[in-house]
């Protein structure tokens, strides 16, 4: 039956000249997670056809919400069913692990004493962030994951990204965790501002643009710009109806980023983890900073 079903939708798509339905490729879905009770999640599918190297984004779903008869949850659990047996990744914007301490059911000696992998790494990589900072911030296990301070203070800029058991994440993490339980694919973390940065430094983006895509006044100019960069560089092949929704909807243009993040991670575009990083530690996907696409 699922196979049906995905052969049905496929034949309908209307595909760019040289692609079609019968050629091998994989989908690659992003998802932009919102509030189940509210209306700002997005998720984009992407067909990446093998042979020929072309990225597709093959639909587009803003707005996600409940619908007459089912909740959003319900509507979203759907639509990541959606051409499953061909779908690699599900890439998503939220944490799809709680912070180790959470999770631990050893008896505590307390932060200091503590000889857990992750938290071994987090006390020292602690020590060598307190060098340049005057003020001192305390580790924090049971909020914070190794991901979130390797992306926050190792990379080349500065990221804020939230801790998984943050006011505003958490409650996201706990969404995608039961979403999780109901979609039988590969689910991947990413963090779209910083894929957004490493994806459009490659293309020769301006570093302005590529901090302020979310900005209220002129964020729809800038994301114009980018989509604009990837359509002229052959990156991805994208329909008018749907390069609109990416300007209008920084949400939707989230989980573009997102699913675009899968196919670099498809290709071997994305950067191992560290040597000295745990190896059982949660890890966000993050593109190369020289990516080639051709």
């Amino acid at each position: 039956m699922p196979r049906k079903k995905l052969s049905s939708a496929r034949s309908q798509t209307r595909y760019p000249e040289g692609l079609n339905s019968s050629l091998k490729s994989y989908f690659f879905k992003g998802v932009a997670l919102s509030g189940a009770n509210s209306d700002k999640t997005a998720v984009a599918d992407i067909e990446y056809f093998i042979k020929k190297n072309k990225i597709f984004l093959h639909g587009l779903k803003s707005k996600i919400k409940a619908e007459e008869g089912s909740s959003s949850d319900e509507s979203l659990i759907k639509l990541l069913n959606n051409y499953l047996p061909k779908t690699k990744y599900i890439s998503v914007n939220s944490s799809l692990s709680l912070p180790k301490c959470v999770k631990c059911r050893l008896q505590c000696p307390g932060i200091k004493a503590c000889k857990v992998p992750e938290i071994v790494w987090q006390k020292k990589s602690y020590k060598e962030i307190l060098k340049s900072k005057r003020k001192k911030k305390f580790i924090t296990p049971y909020t914070r994951r190794c991901a979130e301070i390797y992306v926050s203070y190792f990379l080349e800029e500065k990221f804020d990204v939230s801790d998984a058991m943050g006011a505003n994440h958490a409650p996201l993490m706990a969404r995608m965790l039961y979403i999780q339980k109901h979609v039988k694919s590969q689910f991947i973390e990413t963090f779209p501002k910083l894929s957004l940065w490493r994806i459009g430094r490659s293309l020769g983006i301006q570093k302005s643009y590529l901090r302020f895509h979310k900005h209220a006044v002129s964020g729809s100019e800038v994301r114009e710009a980018i989509i604009s960069q990837l359509i002229d560089s052959d990156v991805c092949f994208i329909y008018e109806e749907d390069r609109r929704t990416l300007i209008e909807d920084n949400q939707s243009f989230d989980a573009f980023i997102c699913a675009l993040t899968g196919v670099l991670k498809y290709k071997k575009m994305v950067e191992p983890k560290p040597k000295n990083y745990p190896p059982k530690a949660a890890w966000i996907e993050i593109p190369q900073q020289k990516l080639k696409f051709k």
